[in-house]
């Protein structure tokens, strides 16, 4: 699965660079490896946990739980701590701290072959935690086998290989972070640069140093856009690939006329990983998100004579179900065995994919960031001054979506119910704005009725 530390692609010194901290494939194969006798010193483990800032020492962690066979589960460093009491509990890890400076005896290629994880493998290598339209995030378990499928075709679509030098900033306990932009970078063997915070001017400096593909998500391409010197320093690159979320047109545009790149869409989820994707060279339209990835067969669930309806998938990159949630796991699959997505698609006479909006009202997608909106109102709830809340998201030019917060109390500010959540969550899903009103609006079963909310004073 990580090709890079076999050696078949020989080394480099700059192979890996986190924030301005620099590792060869030997110096990451060592300090994984540390990991791996460490938690092989710990007996039977059913999976380990490390905060997933943007570092040396959270890829180290990742790749030394693939050399030991021991799921990680990487908490989000922002994470409140009823957030990550949850995780914690939920998926039975063990947290644990990384030196990277703590390295195992170095491996020839020849002994790191067999220590890396087979392609093939069905079992755990990840689990990362998805929020859910209600209660509590999930945890997602994603196989070596659906990881590596995924990344192959990628591979594919992108033409991605080892000349590339890969660049982005983007968070290290997300699929678009970790596994694309950390796992993706060591089994195509391409050079990886993480910029630590996904800024226009990090990206510019990385053109600098030879950035040839870049991934991010539609509020750090319109920032780009926002600051054409940054933007023009990518005219360089050979592909920018968006995800997590629909790109603007107006920032499709914007790129086009500063780099002279139409941006590669793509979209997936964390059950399913990234199956639809533009491709390098083809033909590549604002709004549409391309083509199925090899392996991957998608439909529409469309009412009669509906062009747009539900997108179904299957394919070898899916996810081996929830953790310890048979019976959610089972309500994700139509009665054929298709996963249900949620998001409402239409496909065109060339099978070229739009995601035209959400079956739900409650997921957010907010800076990359997919967010359901009852964890959200969970945590506000838990205010005793709060008697109600609802959260929706709008409409956000940076943003994509920001998040909303409707609430029925008395006796604090909006500001203070902010900075509740921001301690019991993670930092992104707070409230972008809160709005007080008397009631939430709700039908005759007490269901909440949220498209209501906008049309109040």
């Amino acid at each position: 699965m990580l090709t890079a530390l076999t050696g078949v692609f020989g080394d480099r010194a700059d192979a890996v660079s986190v924030a301005g901290r620099t590792a060869s494939y030997e110096e990451l194969l060592g300090a994984a490896g540390a990991v791996a006798a460490d938690l092989a010193a710990l007996g039977p483990v059913r999976a380990f946990a490390v905060t997933a800032t943007p570092s040396l020492e959270t890829v180290a962690a990742v790749v030394g739980g693939l050399l030991a066979g021991v799921p990680c589960v990487p908490l989000p460093p922002d994470a409140g701590p009823a957030e990550r009491d949850h995780i914690l509990r939920d998926s039975g890890a063990r947290p644990i701290d990384v030196d990277f400076a703590r390295r195992a005896p170095a491996a020839s290629a020849a002994t790191a072959v067999p220590a890396v994880p087979a392609a093939v493998s069905e079992e755990p290598a990840l689990i990362l935690y998805t929020s859910g339209t209600a209660g509590a995030p999930k945890g997602v378990v994603l196989s070596t086998a659906a990881i590596t499928a995924d990344l192959d075709a990628l591979a594919d679509a992108w033409e991605w290989s080892a000349q590339d030098t890969l660049v982005h900033g983007l968070p290290l306990f997300h699929v678009h972070g970790l596994v694309l932009g950390v796992l993706g970078a060591l089994r195509t063997g391409s050079r990886l640069v993480h910029t630590g915070r996904p800024t226009p001017e990090a990206y510019a400096q990385a053109a600098a140093a030879g950035g040839s593909l870049y991934f991010g998500v539609p509020t750090v391409w319109s920032r780009i856009a926002a600051a054409p010197q940054a933007a023009a320093a990518l005219a360089g690159a050979r592909l920018l690939v968006s995800g997590s979320a629909a790109l603007p047109t107006p920032v499709f545009r914007d790129l086009e006329r500063l780099t002279g790149h139409r941006p590669v869409e793509r979209y997936g989820m964390t059950e399913t990983l990234i199956t639809v994707s533009g491709r390098a060279g083809g033909e590549v339209r604002p709004g549409a998100v391309g083509t199925p990835l090899t392996g991957i067969r998608t439909r529409i669930a469309a009412e009669p004579g509906a062009e747009i309806g539900e997108l179904q998938l299957v394919g070898p990159t899916l996810f081996s179900g929830y953790l310890g949630r048979p019976e959610a796991t089972a309500a994700a699959f139509t009665e054929d065995g298709w996963f249900r997505t949620g998001d409402i698609a239409a496909v065109d006479g060339d099978g070229v994919h739009r995601i035209v909006g959400r079956a739900s009202t409650d997921m957010i997608k907010s800076g990359g960031y997919r967010i359901g909106a009852g964890e959200i109102e969970n945590a506000l709830l838990d205010h005793p001054r709060v008697q109600e809340a609802a959260v929706i998201g709008v409409p956000d030019a940076d943003l994509g979506e920001r998040i909303v917060a409707f609430v029925v109390a008395e006796g604090v500010t909006g500001a203070e119910l902010t900075d509740f959540v921001a301690t019991h969550l993670s930092v992104h899903k707070r409230p972008r704005e809160v709005r007080f009103i008397a009631a939430v609006p709700r039908n005759a079963m007490g269901k909440p009725q949220k498209r209501l909310l906008l049309d109040g004073p």
